[in-house]
């Protein structure tokens, strides 16, 4: 389990379980606090009324006293009508006439008075208070802690279940099983749910895109090993019939080729990990700086409308134009023409060629990783339109395609601004 699991699991619960039973021996200490001092406010009042009671008992049984006849016959009649054992005791203590059981340290007794006289003493219990069942307060007592004690053992238990799940979780996910998954609800319960669903989440998104670099890096190093190859037979050939202009020109296009590359695999990287350099920018010097890099010619850009100022990573920008101008100089025959403008809440770019255009379901997949056109036999990796999206969606905006009237294609994207 590891050491987070075991902390969870002994010092967390043993906490829970200290703050718990704490509470209730505070509650209980409490209202025990209260009851003694409702009591002692109303034991004055309580002590009157027993002792006018006892006045009142003594006096009934005064009238009679002397007549035992009478006298038991009352002291039958009150046995019965309140359901209590009663003795009659004379002044020495002696037991002149008793109904039911003896009472014990439970009973109540009232002084039967005549003219200040003691005439005897009346001691009455409740038929129920036996001595024998004393035992049963305590008994009652223990029964009642240990149930609370056992009571907060599940509720420790319960609290920190979810916890040692989640944490165990955590732990399998930063040792690298990123496929491991809380089983908790979303209302089991409801805060450590919802922390649970987060990690649940992150463990998704992080396995994705682990598997998405993997994938990548295996790819990139796949396709840098061709223009290698090429560098190398290159050299090889410059070695042996000496070195030419177009042996720098061949050289020259692997070296783009390779820089284009790892351009956007930084590109990829910068994205996905959201470090984007904002800054205020010019649409007419993004487009024109792009176009210039692109060795395109200036009457090809058109940049419409007013408004000129938008805020975006230039990096980013300009390395999406390049992908769009690249595209269209493999699969659109080049570049036919740059249009850029900005709307209220927006900078739009769209790139237009004169190819043959996208064929029906091309579109929806045109934009999707490491997808190859191969229908004119070009070679790529299957980045650049796919960076492209990502970029758009970076900065809050969008990408589309589509196949232009006459003949050709457009592909644009925007950026909020």
């Amino acid at each position: 389990m590891g050491p987070i699991g075991h902390f969870v699991r002994s010092r967390l619960r043993r906490r829970i379980f200290v703050w718990f039973t704490s509470g209730m021996i505070f509650t209980a200490v409490l209202v025990s606090a209260v009851l003694m001092l409702v009591t002692r406010v109303q034991e004055p009042e309580w002590s009157r009324s027993l002792q006018r009671g006892q006045a009142w008992v003594g006096q009934q049984f005064a009238r009679d006293w002397h007549n035992p006849a009478l006298r038991d016959a009352f002291a039958g009649r009150t046995a019965a009508d309140l359901d209590l054992n009663l003795q009659l005791l004379d002044p020495g203590g002696g037991v002149l006439f008793q109904v039911g059981e003896p009472c014990g340290r439970f009973a109540v007794e009232a002084p039967v008075l005549r003219d200040a006289l003691v005439l005897g003493t009346v001691r009455g219990c409740s038929r129920h208070a036996h001595p024998s069942s004393a035992w049963r307060w305590p008994l009652g007592l223990l029964a009642v802690i240990g149930v609370l004690w056992v009571a907060s053992g599940r509720v420790a238990r319960r609290l920190a279940h979810p916890l040692d799940e989640l944490a165990e979780t955590v732990k399998r996910i930063g040792n690298g099983d990123l496929t491991a998954r809380t089983k908790l609800s979303f209302a089991e319960p409801d805060e450590i749910g919802v922390v649970a669903d987060a990690v649940n989440d992150m463990a998704v998104r992080i396995e994705k895109q682990m598997a998405d670099q993997r994938e990548l890096l295996a790819t990139v190093s796949h396709e840098l090993r061709t223009p290698l190859a090429r560098v190398r037979i290159i050299s090889e050939i410059a070695r042996e019939g000496g070195a030419t202009v177009k042996t720098f020109d061949d050289l020259d296009r692997e070296v783009v080729e390779m820089d284009a590359l790892v351009g956007d695999l930084l590109a990829s990287s910068k994205v996905e990990f959201g470090v984007l350099a904002i800054r205020d920018l010019s649409l007419r010097d993004v487009v024109t700086r792009a176009a210039e890099r692109g060795s395109i010619a200036a009457q090809k850009v058109l940049v419409e409308g007013p408004a000129d100022a938008l805020r975006a990573d230039p990096t980013l920008l300009q390395r999406a134009l390049a992908n769009l101008f690249d595209n269209a100089a493999k699969h659109g025959g080049g570049v036919d023409q740059i249009r850029a403008s900005i709307t209220d809440s927006a900078a739009r770019f769209e790139v237009l060629d004169r190819g043959s255009g996208f064929q029906p379901g091309e579109i929806e997949q045109l934009f999707q990783k490491f997808r190859r056109s191969g229908a004119d036999g070009s070679e790529g990796l299957g980045l650049g339109l796919a960076l492209v999206k990502k970029i758009a969606v970076a900065h809050g905006g969008r990408v589309w395609a589509a196949n232009r009237e006459g003949g050709g294609a457009v592909i644009g994207f925007e950026v909020k601004v």
